[in-house]
């Protein structure tokens, strides 16, 4: 309906600021999906934007707000390094039964000395080890998850990773439970917080955990700041029960605000 090139331009100008402020909404859900997943949204916009076929990132908000695209259709992708790496759609759709990979990690015939069952079976049956980005220990609700190359890893349901796996990998996770009779001990980390009242801090933390609980103390460092302490104290368990135990016992000491158990891994 208009005639000149600059008028042309100005209405464009308008209406892409108009669905630029339609997109914010897109865009804040975005940003909160990329820090979900622990991805950078600067390095990481781009490449959802071009996954979509897309010209813009404001073109990607503008379907977000709009529900043209929802975050729930940003799937099939792995991360590597904080940033989102999506998969082809045939490596999608070939997701093959893990079955012959399962019997390539298989063992030769032994006693189950393992307190974990994967799939009903003895996890000794298998090459497996515990995850190190979560440190199940037994009483931990897990699963077991297929690696491309290190055998099965053991996972902790509320893991950092859980999320992601069960989404985009679901074909390649087993069911795992722990078996009741193990005596296995497992050492895991708990943070500490409180009003640091000096050195007799550390005496009340460690004559609980030692005199009171027999817990055994792997590790203990603390660090005060402006009234306030935060302790990381590694102790060594046999379950999940005993670590709620020590928690409750110590979040009871005068003085003390949180007691929290880490996903640390020890050697």
């Amino acid at each position: 309906m208009v005639v000149t090139g600059k008028a042309r331009s100005r209405i464009r100008a308008a209406m892409k600021e108009e669905k630029k402020k339609a997109g914010e909404f897109g865009k804040e859900a975005l940003e909160r999906r990329l820090k979900t997943l622990k991805c950078d949204f600067e390095e990481n916009v781009e490449t959802i934007v071009k996954h979509f076929g897309l010209k813009s990132r404001v073109d990607l908000y503008y379907a977000l707000a709009n529900e043209d695209i929802k975050i729930s259709d940003i799937k099939n992708y792995v991360i590597e390094n904080g940033k989102i790496i999506f998969r082809k759609e045939d490596e999608t759709a070939k997701a093959a039964p893990i079955t012959e990979e399962l019997k390539k990690l298989q063992r030769p015939s032994r006693v189950n000395k393992s307190n974990i069952l994967v799939n009903g079976e003895p996890a000794d049956m298998y090459q497996y080890s515990l995850a190190s980005c979560c440190n199940p220990v037994q009483g931990d609700d897990i699963f077991a998850y297929l690696t491309t190359h290190s055998g099965l890893k053991i996972h902790r349901t509320t893991c950092s990773n859980a999320t992601q796996l069960l989404a985009n990998y679901g074909h390649r996770v087993l069911k795992a439970d722990w078996v009741d009779h193990s005596q296995t001990n497992f050492v895991v980390e708990l943070k500490v917080t409180g009003v640091d009242s000096g050195p007799g801090v550390i005496q009340n933390l460690t004559n609980e955990l030692s005199n009171k609980l027999g817990i055994n103390i792997r590790s203990f460092t603390i660090e005060g700041k402006e009234g306030y302490f935060e302790g990381r104290i590694g102790i060594v368990v046999l379950n999940k029960d005993q670590i709620n135990l020590v928690i409750q016992s110590l979040e009871r000491l005068d003085g003390i605000d949180t007691v929290e158990r880490t996903d640390r891994t020890f050697k």
